[in-house]
């Protein structure tokens, strides 16, 4: 190892992480502390970057119930891994590899079967491709967890009719036919391809959908289940697939058994993009303040978190994505109508969403994804900023689902950003 190198991930002599508050963002770490005051609320942690540089670094609470959370501290997100898998789409597509007006099946032959001939990638990245389905797709509670097994029944399924008229949320189907686009496009595995184009360039590890070994013991507890209070998830999903506005919610997002399956290990030995992608949050904020500053990233060696890890020798700026793919990418796709799975007006841009915020004044061109549970990151190009909120102590004491804590905490930091470039001025 040369004399400059950093130590890898594992090697116990890395230095601790130090935590990280510009003092303009006093009043935001305040409110996230306040967050995790009880151990019953679990832990988080929270990263932010303006113009390209970290100014907010932070962590609190229990990653279980005998373990506080620290630096090194990585959690299951849900759905805030679509963004990740999205954005290395991007960087696939910037090579000239995976144009997004092209049918999918250019790249996957199988995929034209039923009457899919005709889908876009573009469709996919804004769940318009009519597989929202996942309960039923593969037989048994572990059915899901065999990757080849679901990439065939996709291939195999029709599309829903309904794709035509608007978006039908791709719970967690979307993961994989994200993935495997991907895959068939640069004839390489997908985790392979995350961590070329988007670990190795940031210069961290923990863009993870399949944990290594040796990294698993960094991996926070869940707190909370996620079954509706009360009720057993393989109940509710059964009695809401015959609910008709309920229903496509259960059809995407509430496979058999999904409650038990999010806390067995062998999630992490998966490939299930749209929704086992475990981060930092140090490691969202990096990547979506890529994207939230012209597509750079500034590299300093003394800043949290940063090392070598195998060839990820970073010691210049990072440039992720140009800056006319992030405007093509931050841009609301056509849905005149409310979605059909979750019966609301979504604004999907291309793989991403844009962010809500506890705030009168919300983001104009901001994109990113939330997760079930809480976590979640964005980038917001016009403030060059990106936050990144990541947590174990899934929604509230009243459902599990989700709540406002990122909605809450992103309204501030656009609040301190506001008031800063302001003053500038």
């Amino acid at each position: 190892m040369a004399s400059d190198d950093f130590e890898p991930a594992d090697s116990a002599s890395k230095e601790p992480v130090t935590p990280l508050v510009d003092p303009r963002f006093i009043r935001l770490a305040d409110q996230f502390f306040g967050m995790f005051a009880q151990p019953a609320r679990g832990g988080g942690a929270l990263a932010v970057y303006l113009d390209g540089r970290p100014v907010v670094d932070i962590w609190a609470g229990w990653a279980d119930k005998e373990r506080r959370w620290d630096s090194d501290t990585v959690t299951l997100t849900f759905s805030t891994g679509k963004g990740v898998a999205s954005t290395v789409l991007h960087r696939i597509a910037e090579k000239g590899l995976i144009s997004y007006d092209v049918p999918v099946a250019e790249y996957w032959p199988e995929f034209a079967a039923h009457g899919k001939d005709e889908i876009t990638v573009r469709d996919v990245l804004s769940h318009r491709a009519g597989l929202h389905r996942v309960r039923g797709l593969v037989p048994g509670r572990e059915g899901i967890l065999n990757y080849d097994a679901v990439i065939e029944a996709l291939a195999e399924s029709p599309p829903d009719p309904r794709r035509i008229r608007t978006s039908g949320y791709h719970a967690i189907t979307f993961g994989w036919l994200v993935a495997e686009i991907v895959q068939r496009a640069t004839g390489r595995p997908f985790t392979e391809v995350v961590r070329t184009e988007i670990a190795e360039p940031l210069g961290l590890d923990e863009y993870w959908y399949q944990v290594p070994e040796s990294e698993r013991r960094r991996i926070a507890k869940i707190f909370r289940p996620i079954s509706p209070p009360g009720i057993r998830w393989n109940t509710a999903s059964s009695v809401l697939s015959w609910v008709r506005p309920m229903r496509g919610l259960a059809e995407a997002g509430m496979p058999e058994s999904f409650d038990e399956l999010v806390h067995d290990p062998r999630v992490h030995d998966s490939v299930m993009p749209g929704w086992n992608g475990v981060f930092s949050a140090r490691a969202l904020a990096r990547m979506y303040g890529a994207l939230a500053n012209g597509g750079v990233v500034y590299t300093d060696r003394h800043e949290p978190g940063f090392r070598r890890t195998g060839t990820a020798a970073v010691e210049h700026d990072v440039r992720l994505l140009k800056p006319e793919t992030i405007t093509t990418i931050g841009q609301v796709q056509p849905a005149p109508s409310r979605d059909y799975v979750l019966g609301l007006p979504l604004r999907f841009t291309l793989g991403y969403h844009r962010p809500i915020l506890m705030a009168k004044q919300q983001p104009q061109n901001a994109f990113g994804h939330y997760g079930v549970g809480g976590s979640g990151a964005y980038a917001d190009p016009d403030l060059g900023m990106s936050i990144a909120f990541v947590t174990n102590g899934l929604g509230s004491m009243i459902t599990a689902l989700g709540d406002a804590r990122l909605a809450r905490l992103a309204a501030t930091a656009q609040a301190t950003v506001l008031k800063h470039k302001q003053s500038e001025q």
